[in-house]
């Protein structure tokens, strides 16, 4: 089983993304490759966090090896506050927690554009 963090960098401003709520969800493992692609039911979120000071947050909950989940960015605030408009109400993360060790999933977000990728 695994452990999960994310971390939230406001690329336009230069800073930590803090205040912005984060929720971790897992949906049905997938039956088939062609179920995978399929858009998923996301169950009901399993952990909620907010960002800290410094644009982190972390999960107490363990990841399962080989089942699917969503990280959950509830941006609009943020956006609103820092931005001054909302491009990007909801950011979703799908991801497969295909081994055991522990998952970073930064996101890097600006007005018009985000990223993300498994850190370290």
């Amino acid at each position: 089983m695994s452990q999960l963090s994310c971390h939230i960098l406001d690329t336009a401003n230069g800073q930590p993304a803090a205040g912005v709520p984060v929720s971790l969800h897992r949906y049905p493992p997938a039956q088939s490759s062609h179920d995978a692609l399929a858009t998923p039911t996301v169950n009901t979120a399993i952990e909620h966090a907010t960002t800290d000071n410094d644009g982190r947050a972390r999960f107490s909950a363990r990841l399962t090896q080989g089942e699917s989940y969503t990280l959950r960015f509830a941006s609009a605030d943020y956006c609103l506050r820092h931005f001054n408009q909302v491009f990007f109400p909801l950011i979703e993360v799908h991801f497969c927690a295909d081994d055991p060790r522990h998952y970073h999933i930064p996101v890097l977000l600006s007005p018009y554009s985000y990223t993300t990728y498994r850190g370290s």
